[in-house]
């Protein structure tokens, strides 16, 4: 069957036709036939360059051998024991060593339940009440963070679903991106309710957007000052931006931190660490409740010890998968919009200058994003279908991937 022919049953099936929103592409979404390497082939035929990389886990590229070695190897072992796993003890101590801001970590399923998590611990921990978020921070799909963005740091926040009690959202205040006083001004005020800031230290979910230099120097000194627990969500940017993450990249140091993506291999995981005398402070160590039947799921710590493993005997991928989006933005210098990247994320913008925060973001021509992705789609790349996601690159895409990719800019932009 084509691919329209599947979105009409799954219409009648799927809410939306989709098991995840991004994946609405009007008319319809592609489906999937196989990933290899940087490509995805569709079952209608068409082979892709592939810059989602799932959004963002594949930083190996699809279907590496050394993953699918080890996911095979655990398969004859078994895949879910409802019991402690050797495994869990060896990721745990590589994530461990990895990041100098976590004594201890948790293995979940997914991000937004290691966000969940974190934020349900920090207000544990400090017996506070109210939680702050960066406008257009994105931290999974639970009630406490969606939150509709555009409120100013002293505005409560509203529901951005129905379905979220306002009553549960008033005790989420946001304040916006690079903006340190406004951070200020809402801790001299109410910091003796406030359990933590959550923060994407990159903003990805609307990004890449970059910090503005010493804004995240600043973020950890003001939360310092007044007591108040940083939470740097790296759900995007861990094991993406290098060993460490962002926290590594940038030189900070958060209290707690959250991870995805990446550390599973590609298979569904989260985790969320931080501070030994936090964490000493989840069920069953402590008071704080948390829970899972896939948590430190065998096939997803296996995969994930192996991608972590190869990172760290090809420590020079890093510098190399810079250079990658480097070429790209080469040739979109002197288009009009504004190109910006990090690492291996990247994004052109059609807005004169790089944005600096959501509102900045949102100023963007999504009609002329449009346009140039479905040109993009036609010249065989695909990139995530909305101007407010982040494109990735993989260690798997060649040069010869990538200029094509950068020749589809050039021609399309």
């Amino acid at each position: 069957m084509k691919s329209s022919e599947y979105y009409d049953i799954a219409k009648q099936k799927i809410p939306g036709g989709v098991s995840s929103p991004v994946r609405a592409i009007q008319p319809y979404p592609f489906y999937t036939a196989r990933g290899k390497g940087p490509q995805i082939t569709t079952v209608d035929g068409a082979e892709l360059i592939d810059c989602c990389c799932a959004y963002g886990p594949l930083i190996l590229g699809h279907a590496p051998p050394a993953i699918k070695e080890a996911i095979t190897n655990q398969l004859s072992d078994g895949w879910l024991y409802g019991t402690p796993a050797p495994s869990e003890i060896t990721l745990a101590e590589q994530v461990i060593g990895d990041h100098p801001s976590i004594d201890m970590v948790r293995f979940v399923s997914s991000g937004s339940e290691a966000t969940m998590a974190a934020l349900r611990l920090a207000r544990g921990f400090t017996g506070r009440t109210d939680i702050i978020k960066i406008e257009g921070g994105f931290h999974g799909a639970h009630d406490a963070v969606l939150v509709q963005a555009g409120s100013g740091c002293t505005t409560l926040g509203q529901p951005d679903s129905a379905g979220v009690p306002a009553d549960l959202v008033k005790h989420t205040r946001q304040i916006p991106y690079n903006d340190v006083e406004a951070l200020t001004t809402l801790l001299e005020k109410d910091a003796q309710s406030i359990a933590a800031l959550i923060m994407e230290p990159v903003l990805g979910n609307i990004g890449p957007i970059l910090p503005d230099p010493g804004y995240l120097e600043e973020v950890r000194k003001v939360t310092n000052e007044h007591d108040v627990l940083l939470i740097f969500d790296e759900v995007i940017t861990g094991y993406r931006l290098g060993i460490g993450g962002a926290q590594q990249y940038f030189g900070i140091k958060p209290d707690l931190t959250t991870l995805g993506k990446i550390l599973g291999g590609g298979l569904p995981i989260g985790a969320f660490g931080g501070r030994k005398d936090i964490m000493s402070m989840i069920a069953p160590a402590g008071p704080v409740y948390q829970a899972g039947t896939f948590s430190g799921n065998p096939l997803s710590l296996t995969a994930g010890m192996a991608t972590l493993n190869y990172i760290h005997e090809h420590p020079g991928m890093y510098a190399e998968l810079e250079k990658k989006t480097a070429r790209i933005e080469d040739v979109c210098i002197g288009k009009g919009g504004s190109f910006v990247r990090i690492g291996s994320m990247f994004k052109y913008y059609f807005r004169d200058r790089p944005p600096r925060n959501y509102r900045e973001a949102k100023e963007a021509d999504t009609s002329a994003f449009r346009i140039f992705w479905e040109k993009m789609l036609k010249a065989g790349i695909f990139l995530p279908p909305s101007q407010f996601e982040t494109n990735f690159v993989s260690i798997a895409h060649s040069d010869r991937e990538i200029e094509a990719i950068s020749q589809a800019y050039k021609a399309c932009i």
